[in-house]
């Protein structure tokens, strides 16, 4: 089958990836619709080193084989991270911290950016009919940033600020759209900023008093030295970003202002999945490319690339 494998060093195109086997928990999906995360690009720069298999991890496919009956010919998303059920984290309700979990397109798991996938049965999750796969395919992110809002307690009274003017903060300002919430966001370009209008706040600059919350969705190793400067004395930081590399915290500041730092991974998928179908959360158009286009998806610089894999 035709897939884009990535070799420990860099992605290739490649038309002899055999079609998956599924293991006796696991579902077989065709692949309909795949998209590019910034995590993917992450891993062509070195996040993911000792990863070696098909990449992508946000998807909507028909599941063709299943332990589940119901759930073949029906269309899904699914989560990332097969948990083995056993250990410390899974026996204590954490299981995306499993100790031996695979994670799909990243750790030990075969991705999406190919035409067939096998997923752990339990991870998936059916798409309803009124909603397009063009839309469902925002499942995935959305459920990431749905995850601050079983972090942190918002309300009217909390100053929050997104830090970021790129998809992922978009994804942070849907979710708190969803539910009432309207924060600020704080970017460095204003073309991108007016993308957030309708939804936000926005601005270039920060408010001085700070914030009592900032969720750091910039990318980029940098972020989370500028939202130290935003977070006000005891307040809080959201981490969302995962980059490659490493950066320096002055964590005697963080100490002495009393600053709690968050991270923040992935997230519930039904919330998601209902904003998205009841238009509480709105995305862009995706831009499509065939599977051979591979490197102009990576290199794609508008709002979102993703792969049309099958109809």
């Amino acid at each position: 089958m035709k897939g884009i494998y990535f070799d420990g060093t860099r992605a290739l195109y490649r038309e002899d990836i055999p079609i998956p086997r599924p293991r006796a928990e696991e579902s077989l999906v065709k692949v309909l619709m795949a998209a590019v995360c910034n995590t993917d690009k992450e891993i062509l720069k070195g996040y993911r080193p000792d990863f070696h298999g098909v990449m992508g991890h946000e998807f909507v496919g028909v599941v063709e084989q299943s332990p589940d009956s119901a759930l073949i010919g029906k269309r899904v998303v699914g989560e990332l991270n097969a948990s083995c059920g056993h250990c410390i984290y899974c026996r204590t309700g954490r299981t995306t911290h499993c100790s031996s979990r695979r994670v799909l397109g990243m750790h030990q798991k075969d991705g999406c950016f190919s035409e067939y996938m096998t997923i752990d049965t339990s991870l998936l999750h059916v798409v309803p009919d009124k909603l397009s796969a063009d839309k469902a395919i925002y499942t995935e992110p959305l459920a990431a940033a749905f995850e601050i809002l079983t972090q942190v307690e918002t309300g009217p009274e909390k100053n929050i600020a997104v830090l970021g003017d790129g998809r992922l903060s978009y994804c942070v300002v849907q979710a708190m759209r969803a539910v009432g919430e309207r924060a600020t966001v704080i970017g460095k370009h204003p073309e991108k900023l007016e993308l957030f209008r309708p939804f936000a706040h926005v601005s270039t600059e920060w408010e001085r008093e700070g914030y009592e919350i900032v969720v750091e969705a910039t990318g980029s190793p940098g972020g989370i030295l500028q939202a130290l400067e935003m977070v006000r004395k005891k307040g809080i930081i959201v981490l969302k970003s995962t980059y490659a590399g490493e950066t320096s915290l002055p964590l005697s500041l963080v100490a002495v202002n009393e600053i709690s730092i968050i991270g923040s991974r992935c997230g519930p998928f039904a919330p998601a999945l209902e904003a998205l179908g009841d238009g509480r959360a709105r995305f862009p158009d995706i831009t499509l490319f065939s599977l051979e286009q591979f490197q102009e998806a990576f290199s794609f610089t508008g709002f979102k690339a993703g792969f049309l894999i099958s109809s």
